[in-house]
């Protein structure tokens, strides 16, 4: 039986009660029950179950259109309506951008009088947050794809759709925005029919922000989408889709019930770890965590079990019954490869303990961030983290500093190169600082991408040249309809690392879309740059280059130092080398007293040996002397244009 809803409360003690239609909310075919003064009703039919998620690219309106779906379904009260409901942290309603995919679960009375519960599961548009989507359809049987009427089919939509074939989740084009004056819907439905292969005859239209086309795409929701299958009565399998930690409850699992039933007391076991628990609380996630009896097959909630280790929980996982579980696990969604890696460590470094728990706390709701300890001369004791991208970097580290209130300094970013030494040995080299010397070196791989770039037509010129700044290699160019194209390149990923998305957007005024693979690695000219602070070797700001922009980049470096490093008593040079050899070179200036401002006449001799004195103090103080490196200085490669 299928659990929906509590609706209060009650002093009397009733057995099943029917209930039967009243006012605006009624149910059918349905039965009260009473635990412990407690009344409820079940619903008895699997089939009034519908598990989708929002997919589209980038600011196609996913979120609003959560909202508009949320109101229909009267979750919540219009006065207390806010924009982004599902979207629970600050950074991403400063940003605008989802970050984090996240589950409601819904009442929707439809036309033909019945009750269904929708769980809806809204999910980020960025590429650097596409293992979200995975995990999210994971727990799904339908999705809604939508399109932006003003822009088309752009190249996350593709990237999405795909995702959800490869989950054989049944799919349901929507066209959003067209209330918009720009809005072309017949040319997104040609985009639609000629980029996904999709019936243009069955996608919906509809305008999230002022409400148009709700009810009918419910309605089709229903019509178009599955419904879970699965046995109540079979062992429990539940595949955790996505946690977090609770200070009071410990780990919180956002799970999908595939079969059987979990409830209160139950004792639950970790398909991976084989651990134990006792389950404490489980329930649907309504706007927050709602309380239920118990979670059937084909629901989407949360299970609570008193788990307060980080480590025993991973995403992924299965959950079964400690007396009679399955012999298999649920075969989950491949683990996330970090594509781009840096070093993290904290300002004070007496916060290490601190920053290894927060990690750990956040990897629980960030299956994709990677970490390992790690040291630096220059830094002390920190980790070193891989992400998806640049985006998911930064917002890992704001998340750490805001959740968390951590202070901390982030390294320069790079790939991930594969070395092959003259013995014939293969490295994974993430850190330049494990870069082995040059004379062991028979040549270095470096990873490329499969990138796709929708377009309109009028700036192929100028993605070109970008591209070709960039090492791409052009590889097939598709119009989809006669004002846009779509390109294939192949690229070094460490060359769309840095601002390669807003140079994009700068030469295309913001109407191209982007998307990425990682296919291969390829022999490449890479060098290993370090940094010299007063002829010393900075481990922290070593970065890996090609050979061809190794002095740019290392120019442009030493000349943002020189900005933020502050002066000594004595000169500081800064150096940019590739081993042996200095590739570029600025100083900082001495302070340097008046030493001879007292000096009234007298022969001129007298003012050399003041001066000639002052100049071996500073040399002195220059062999002993230490030069501190401020934060700016480790943020500043970081914005190397």
């Amino acid at each position: 039986m299928h659990y929906l809803n509590r609706i209060g409360d009650s002093s009397s003690r009733i057995n099943f009660i029917y209930l039967y239609k009243q006012s605006a909310f009624f149910i059918t075919h349905a039965i009260v029950y009473c635990i412990n003064n407690t009344v409820g009703f079940y619903y008895m039919e699997q089939a009034l179950i519908r598990n989708f998620s929002i997919i589209a690219h980038i600011d196609h309106g996913k979120s609003t259109l959560a909202d508009r779906i949320i109101e229909r379904c009267k979750a919540i009260d219009p006065r207390n309506h806010v924009d982004q409901l599902l979207d629970d942290m600050d950074i991403e309603r400063e940003r605008g951008i989802t970050i984090k995919a996240n589950v409601i679960t819904l009442n929707y009375q439809s036309k033909d009088g019945k009750i269904y519960t929708f769980n809806l599961i809204d999910t980020p548009g960025h590429v650097d947050f596409a293992y979200e989507v995975s995990r999210a359809l994971a727990a799904c049987e339908g999705v809604l794809l939508l399109v932006d009427a003003t822009q088309g089919v752009e190249a996350q939509t593709i990237a999405n759709m795909y995702l959800a074939l490869e989950n054989d989740l049944a799919i349901l084009p929507v066209i959003n925005k067209i209330d918009m004056p720009n809005a072309d819907i017949q040319r997104t439905k040609e985009s639609i029919k000629k980029s996904l292969g999709l019936d243009p005859d069955s996608v919906l239209c509809v305008s999230a922000r002022e409400g148009i086309g709700i009810d009918e795409l419910l309605e089709k929701i229903i019509e178009i989408i599955p419904a879970p299958k699965g046995k109540s009565s079979a062992p429990l399998k539940a595949l955790i889709f996505d946690s977090y930690f609770d200070q009071y409850v410990g780990v919180v699992t956002k799970v999908r019930i595939f079969d059987g039933q979990v409830q209160e007391d139950d004792e639950i076991m970790l398909f991976s770890t084989q651990k134990q628990y006792e389950v404490t609380e489980v329930g649907h996630f309504r706007l927050k965590r709602e309380k239920r009896v118990q979670l059937t097959a084909g629901e989407v909630g949360y299970i609570t079990a008193g788990i307060k280790q980080l480590t025993d929980t991973r995403t992924g996982d299965t959950i079964t019954s400690a007396e009679n579980p399955v012999s298999q696990p649920i075969i989950g969604f491949k683990e996330a490869k970090p594509m781009v890696f840096s070093g993290l460590y904290p300002s004070i470094s007496d916060d290490y303990d601190d920053l290894k728990e927060a990690l750990y706390k956040l990897k629980l709701n960030d299956a994709a961030l990677h970490f390992e300890p790690d040291n630096s001369y220059a830094l002390g004791f920190g980790f070193r983290c891989g992400y998806l991208g640049l985006l998911h970097m930064e917002i890992v580290q704001e998340r750490l500093e805001r959740e968390f209130n951590l202070a901390l300094i982030t390294t320069a970013p790079t790939v991930e190169y594969r070395v092959i030494t003259t013995t014939g040995e293969v490295l994974l080299i993430d850190n330049p600082v494990k870069m082995p010397d040059p004379s062991q070196i028979e040549r270095i791989e470096e990873p490329f991408v499969q990138a796709t770039i929708i377009t309109p037509s009028e700036f192929i010129g100028n993605i070109m040249a970008l591209v070709n700044e960039c090492r791409g290699i052009h590889k097939k160019m598709e119009y989809i309809d006669p004002t846009r194209v779509e390109l294939f390149y192949e690229m070094p990923l460490a060359e769309i690392m840095f601002n390669f998305y807003d140079k994009l957007k700068s030469c295309t005024r913001g109407y191209a879309s982007f998307d990425y693979e990682l296919i291969d690695y390829r022999a490449s000219d890479i060098v290993k740059v370090d940094i010299l602070v007063n002829e010393e070797s900075v481990d922290a700001l070593s970065f890996m280059v090609h050979a061809d922009k190794a002095y740019k980049r290392g120019r442009d470096i030493i000349e943002r130092l020189k900005d933020v490093i502050p002066r000594q008593q004595f000169k500081i040079p800064l150096q940019a080398a590739i081993g042996s050899r200095i590739i570029a070179r600025e100083n900082i200036s001495s302070l340097r007293k008046n030493v001879t401002a007292k000096c009234y006449g007298g022969d001129i001799t007298r003012k050399r040996k003041l001066l000639e004195k002052q100049k071996e103090g500073k040399k002195r103080l220059k062999q002993i002397g230490s030069v501190e490196i401020p934060q700016e200085a480790f943020l500043t490669i970081l914005k190397i244009e």
